[in-house]
């Protein structure tokens, strides 16, 4: 260890360098910063500032999944745009030609919604699409899996700040992160973004009512966060997938019946 190395842990210890305060104002020390307590609370500041002005949430309940999303993009407290599209659907290349024209429109393709900087969500999404053609349909926790391996380790893919909600028709919802972190929910509900944690909350209980739809609980819940969160708008855009392996055990029932 360096002379410069140990005066920069003998001023940490010392408590000049804490919270957010930096040693950069100690001539020869620039080096030392982005280790230890000023890394991680700079790191989380990032974080928490990357959130701001985007709400996604995703519930499946009753044979049915939806994405929904706000369409508020701000600039530090400036508004930018009010009606930004963070929920888009990737369709399939191929088709499956014994679904009729309206099952294909509710049953196919992979819904995604975005929280973080456009451009790197944008690349992330062109990524996805790539996994979901490389591996096929119903593969959908094996192309987010590999698309986190690469987002961890490739040098120029890590340096993306953006986070995911990912959704098929197999009933699959997954949140992606750029940790390398593939997350289901075990009650149905996601959420990412800063008025993720109310809509969550909302979602879940709101949940219970068994005579309210998916659709349903995700509106009355993204409301609610739009009520309380200053970065979410009421300019929703929203995407529902019907669960296939669910309506075809139901319809089995009804025939058997």
């Amino acid at each position: 260890m360096s002379w410069l190395q140990r005066s920069g842990h003998l001023l940490v210890r010392q408590g000049i360098c804490r919270g957010n305060s930096s040693i950069s104002n100690i001539a020869g020390v620039q080096r030392i910063i982005g280790s230890g307590c000023c890394s991680q609370y700079s790191s989380s500041t990032r974080v928490q500032q990357e959130w701001h002005g985007t709400t996604i949430l995703c519930v499946r309940k009753n044979g049915e999944i939806c994405m929904i999303g706000d369409g508020q993009v701000t600039a530090g407290a400036v508004v930018v745009k009010p009606n930004a599209k963070k929920v888009r659907r990737i369709e399939p290349k191929k088709k499956t030609s014994s679904m009729s024209c309206s099952e294909e429109v509710e049953t196919e393709g992979t819904v995604v919604g975005f929280a973080g900087s456009t451009a790197d969500a944008f690349t992330l999404l062109e990524r996805l699409e790539g996994k979901l053609e490389e591996y096929g349909p119903g593969q959908l926790t094996r192309s987010c899996v590999e698309l986190a391996k690469g987002w961890r380790t490739d040098k120029y893919l890590r340096r993306l700040e953006a986070s995911l909600l990912v959704a098929d028709h197999t009933g699959v919802a997954l949140e992606i992160t750029g940790n390398g972190d593939v997350l289901e929910s075990h009650d149905g509900v996601l959420a990412v973004g800063s008025g993720g944690h109310y809509a969550m909350a909302a979602a879940r209980a709101l949940q219970t009512i068994p005579d309210l739809s998916a659709q349903q609980v995700a509106q009355q819940s993204m409301q609610i966060a739009a009520d309380m969160c200053v970065y979410t708008n009421t300019s929703f855009r929203m995407e529902t997938l019907t669960i296939v392996e669910e309506t075809k055990q139901e319809n089995s029932n009804t025939s058997s019946s």
